[in-house]
């Protein structure tokens, strides 16, 4: 099987410290998404919805979506459980994901397409960038909450929403967030411990 992403991008992010966090090795492939490589015929005929990452395997199946493609190893690969061990945590797990993906990376992608000179030219509404780089704040102080004294986004181990957490704070410094002085001592702690993890630094 192979996996398709790029370096830089967010959901490729997720995957690669989820495949880390469980030790997976899967080949990789990457496409560089500013020149397009993503949106070759040869690749779009394998994806046709031209986004990152994609998985495929040995029968020439693909699977999109970085969150399918992590269930998909979930599932074949249940230990160390990074989705919940029961049904209340698998949905503790992914109510805690979704808000992340929601609120902190949807808004970190807004604020990065729109001013970022990598897009220049491709639609770019800067007003719509600024709006979502400072509306970042309120989304980071509820999940400042969520994490509390917790070491990790859901708990004592590490799980999927510490993969989408890490990739979506990465794209908020990208698209020019700045941490405020004195604030979110939660999450600092937070991302000063898991960008140490061996997953993180890969």
């Amino acid at each position: 099987m192979k996996l398709y992403d790029f370096s830089f991008a967010p959901n490729p992010t997720k995957v690669r410290v989820y495949l880390a966090e469980k030790g997976i090795e899967v080949p990789k492939v990457s496409l560089n998404l500013v020149h397009g490589e993503n949106r070759t015929p040869e690749m779009l005929a394998r994806n046709p919805m031209g986004g990152l990452p994609f998985l495929e395997l040995d029968d020439g199946t693909v699977i999109t979506e970085s969150l399918a493609i992590i269930e998909y190893f979930e599932e074949l690969h249940p230990e160390p459980a990074m989705i919940g061990r029961d049904p209340l945590e698998r949905a503790l797990v992914r109510s805690l994901e979704r808000m992340i993906e929601t609120g902190v990376l949807n808004r970190a992608g807004r604020a990065f397409f729109n001013t970022s000179e990598v897009f220049r030219g491709r639609g770019q509404v800067p007003e719509a960038g600024a709006q979502a780089l400072a509306e970042l704040a309120g989304a980071l102080e509820v999940v400042d909450r969520e994490i509390g004294d917790r070491p990790f986004v859901a708990g004592e181990r590490p799980t999927i929403a510490d993969c989408t957490l890490l990739a979506a704070l990465r794209h908020a410094e990208r698209a020019g967030f700045a941490w405020p002085a004195g604030g979110f001592a939660n999450l600092r702690r937070w991302w000063d411990d898991f960008e140490q993890r061996p997953s993180a630094r890969a």
